[in-house]
């Protein structure tokens, strides 16, 4: 590790780290450090000051507030991963969390480093944009929320203001009998994701879908919901014809392309991707009502 030279500080509380962020004009925070250090070490970053979030403990936990789970932007990727509330109330992150990293990777890295670095291949963003989280951003005028939707400015960049740091993320759980899938195609387990999608369907009293939502990640500077997807979905019966149908329309939505993969082609990964998320999600939407 050979960064380049910078001003150390650990604060232990939220109005600590902002005004040390405001003291300096190049800081940056530091969450799990899975993004920030290996930048860091290649030089890409090069900040005067690091202000190091790990010591403040309000910054971290798992919560339930009037129907909403509240995660803290601190809370490791690993606990999401274990802990009871969530597999009960969000089980779709547990299930999209299989899929991140590596187990050394997951146990230092947390959610709010993943949403702000806001990688486009990431799995937490998608699993975000599938559940409309709202994001809760403190600063020195106080806090505010920022809907996902709103939450990318650009590629890999959020629409935090500056001085501002994300402070936790609020999800309202669907109901316990609905159904949720995640699949990825990456080039082995642990690569950043080639394309993948986040689903989850809910079921009327006469086995109609009545809401949806349908996320795509890798294909775009941010998580895509496919609205149009959703709404061929919505009012009726589950099935690879419905599905295939219904996810065809996603193609259209793939902009992202690098010297190793087209636009085009994360396209037709996202689209299968999409059905056997959709398909996964019925299937066990099916087990919880049987």
């Amino acid at each position: 590790m050979k960064p380049p030279p910078f001003d150390y500080f650990a604060p232990t509380t939220i109005e600590e780290a902002l005004e040390l962020f405001s003291g300096s004009e190049d800081a940056r925070f530091l969450a799990g450090g899975q993004s920030l250090m290996p930048m860091l070490n290649m030089r890409v970053a090069a900040p005067e000051r690091v202000i190091d979030l790990n010591r403040i403990e309000t910054l971290a936990g798992v919560t339930e507030e009037d129907g909403e789970i509240v995660i803290g932007a601190m809370t490791r990727q690993r606990r999401l991963e274990r802990d009871p509330l969530l597999r009960e109330k969000l089980p779709l992150i547990a299930m999209a969390l299989r899929h991140v990293g590596h187990l050394q990777t997951r146990n230092r890295g947390t959610i709010g480093g993943s949403l702000c670095h806001l990688d486009p291949s990431a799995e937490l963003p998608a699993v975000a944009f599938a559940h409309d989280a709202i994001l809760e951003a403190a600063g020195p005028a106080g806090r505010r929320r920022i809907p996902i939707a709103d939450w990318p400015s650009s590629l890999m960049e959020t629409s935090l203001a500056p001085g501002e740091m994300l402070a936790a993320i609020r999800l309202r759980p669907w109901r316990p009998r609905a159904g949720y899938g995640f699949r990825e195609f990456a080039r082995r387990h642990g690569d950043f994701a080639i394309a993948g999608a986040a689903a989850l369907l809910d079921f009327d009293a006469q086995g109609c879908i009545a809401k949806a939502a349908l996320t795509l990640f890798g294909i775009h500077a941010a998580p895509v919901r496919a609205t149009h997807a959703e709404a061929m979905l919505v009012g009726a019966k589950p099935g690879a014809a419905l599905f295939a149908e219904a996810c065809a329309t996603a193609r259209s939505l793939a902009t992202l392309e690098d010297p190793y993969y087209s636009a085009s082609y994360r396209g037709e990964v996202a689209t299968a991707m999409a059905e056997r998320a959709l398909a996964q999600a019925a299937g066990l939407a099916s087990e919880a009502q049987s």
